[in-house]
C-alpha cells in the first residue's frame, strides 16, 4: 500500500513579533505545523497497523526543506518529494493543488492521500478539496478516527455537533482534525537514520508544467494589508491588599464585558 502525505511548512507562530501592527517574520524559523504532524503521525499509524506500507511526504516551499523534511521522515515517513523551485513560491491554493497534483501524478503509485483539513497561518482548507478533484479522488474530511482495511477507507468525521461515519473505496484523500492523534517525538536513532532516506527535488519540467503552465498555475497571492488590531490599554490602577485588588480587577472585567455576572 502507498500512502502520500502532504505538508507544509509554516513561520514558527510562537516566535512572530509585532511591531507597529505588523509581523515581524524576518529571522523566524519555519516549523511543521501541528495539523500536519497529526497527518504524518496518522500515515504513520497506518503503516504500523497494516505493515507493508510506504510512505512518501511531499512538500512545497523554499530551499529550507531540506532540512526541516528530516522530522517527518524520522516520524516514519519512508521516502520524501521536495517542490522548491522559485517557479512555484508565493502560489495562491489552487495553483499549490495542481502542483501537488502534478507532483503526485508523477509519483504514480498512491492508494491514500492525507493532508491536514487547513493549514496553522492561513487555514483556508481549500487545497486538499481541489486536490481530489484534480486527482477525481473521493474525499473525506475532518477525520477524527481513520480505518484501512480490505481496500476501503472508513472514517468518524468531526460536525461538530455529531459525528459522521464514512466509507470510500481506494484511492481516497482525507483530511484529519487534531483530535485524530497526538504525533509522536521522533527518537534519537530514528533521527540519525531519516538523513539516509531517500530524497527527490523537482522543478516544473520534473512534474511535466512548462514554464506558461506554471505562470498559469502558480497565481501569486499579495498581501494588501496584515495588521494586528489597535489596543488601547485602560491604566487602571489597583489599590488595596491582594484580596481587595481582586475584586476590584473583577469588576473591571465585568465593566468591560470580559466577564458576565
Amino acid at each position: 500500500m502507498d500512502v502520500v502525505v502532504c505538508m507544509k511548512q509554516i513561520p514558527d507562530l510562537q516566535q512572530i513579533r509585532i511591531k507597529e501592527r505588523r509581523p515581524v517574520l524576518e529571522s523566524v524559523p519555519l516549523v511543521w505545523g501541528d495539523l500536519d504532524k497529526n497527518a504524518m503521525e496518522e500515515a504513520v499509524k497506518v503503516k504500523e497497523k497494516l505493515g507493508d506500507v510506504k510512505i512518501t511526504v511531499v512538500a512545497m516551499g523554499s530551499d529550507k526543506l531540506q532540512q526541516g523534511i528530516l522530522e517527518p521522515l524520522a516520524m516514519g515517513a519512508d521516502e520524501a518529494v521536495l517542490l522548491t523551485d522559485p517557479a512555484f513560491a508565493g502560489s495562491d491554493s489552487m495553483g499549490t493543488a495542481k502542483v501537488l497534483a502534478k507532483a503526485i501524478e508523477k509519483i504514480g503509485s498512491y492508494d491514500l492521500i492525507i493532508l491536514a483539513e487547513g493549514s496553522t497561518d492561513n487555514y483556508s482548507g481549500i487545497v486538499a478539496s481541489a486536490l481530489a478533484e484534480l486527482l477525481n479522488l473521493p474525499e473525506i474530511t475532518y477525520v477524527r478516527e481513520l480505518e484501512v482495511e480490505d481496500g476501503k477507507v472508513k472514517a468518524v468525521r468531526n460536525m461538530e455537533e455529531s459525528f459522521e461515519v464514512i466509507q470510500a473505496d481506494l484511492p481516497a484523500l482525507v483530511t484529519v482534525a487534531q483530535e485524530i492523534n497526538e504525533p509522536r517525538l521522533p527518537k534519537f536513532m530514528a533521527i540519525r537514520k531519516a538523513g539516509a532516506k531517500p530524497r527527490h527535488e523537482w522543478g516544473p519540467d520534473d512534474i511535466g508544467l512548462s514554464s506558461d503552465e506554471v505562470g498559469q498555475n502558480a497565481l501569486r497571492v499579495e498581501t494588501v494589508s496584515n495588521l494586528a488590531p489597535e489596543q488601547d490599554r485602560k491604566n487602571v490602577m489597583l489599590g488595596g491588599d491582594l484580596a481587595e485588588q481582586i475584586d476590584a480587577l473583577v469588576d473591571a472585567l465585568i465593566k468591560e464585558g470580559v466577564l458576565g455576572r
